[in-house]
């Protein structure tokens, strides 16, 4: 069973497991809420009950009473190595910016830890600079695969019409790295880092003009697929106004 650890609270806002089944409807309500899903979109709730039952986690997030965030992962295996893939983790746009998410993350890590799992792994836009942020420099994830249109072009909004390409954020949950970057430390890089680069400004790009979005997704996919191929990882982000950056360098769990 997932959801081993027990609840946290920071200030007015407490991370707990559901109570019941009942309370598994939330998480379809928070999608909605969250990314604007139409009912036939949303992971249905019978889905977070067969996380809970079958190894994985789900995990929201309250105020109060009021949910405001959730987390869903499911128990996952790879050549023999048991890991967590986390689907979503969503926070209600009233609460974002506030931390909500980092707690929901953290205590993905504290539960996986109290069950002796050591890989949470999740997909990522490329082009979300501020999930790439949070994914390598807040928890201390690294990427080192690329996966083109994971999804297949779709008919949301989130996706604009591009290519679902997605990295695979690999989060470490008890190494060295992950611990210092948790606690505060500085991580220093290695002195023959290369850069994937792409305009700050991609999000407004995806919107006014899609086909140089779709241009710009496709240099980034060739110039990552060609780093992992040498042997690289995505292990730190660089933002300013013009410009953002991937940092990539050779890396050892």
């Amino acid at each position: 069973m997932g959801d081993a650890t027990a609840s946290v609270r920071e200030g007015a806002i407490l991370i707990r497991p559901p109570r019941d089944t009942g309370e598994m409807r939330f998480g379809v309500d928070l999608q909605k809420q969250v990314w604007g899903y139409a009912e036939l979109d949303t992971v249905p709730d019978q889905m977070f009950v067969v996380a809970r039952e079958s190894g994985g986690q789900v995990l929201f997030a309250f105020d109060q009473e009021k949910p405001i965030g959730f987390a869903l992962a499911f128990a996952a295996i790879d050549e023999g190595t048991v890991y967590l893939h986390s689907h979503m983790v969503g926070v209600v746009p009233a609460y974002q910016n506030r931390g909500v998410g980092r707690m929901l993350k953290l205590a993905q890590r504290d539960d996986a830890i109290a069950r002796g799992i050591n890989l949470i792994e999740w997909t990522f836009d490329p082009l979300q600079l501020r999930n790439a942020h949070f994914n390598l420099l807040r928890l201390g994830a690294v990427a080192r695969r690329y996966i083109p249109n994971l999804y297949g072009r779709t008919s949301s909004p989130l996706h604009g019409g591009l290519p679902t390409d997605r990295l695979v954020a690999e989060w470490w949950i008890q190494s060295t790295r992950v611990a210092d970057i948790l606690s505060g430390k500085s991580v220093t890089g290695a002195s023959n880092r290369v850069r994937v680069s792409l305009p700050s400004t991609i999000r407004e790009i995806c919107v006014a003009d899609v086909r140089e979005a779709e241009r710009i997704q496709k240099r980034v996919r060739e110039e990552f697929e060609r780093r992992f191929a040498e042997g690289c990882s995505a292990v730190g982000f660089e933002f300013d106004e013009q410009q953002s950056s991937y940092l990539l360098e050779p890396y050892e769990d």
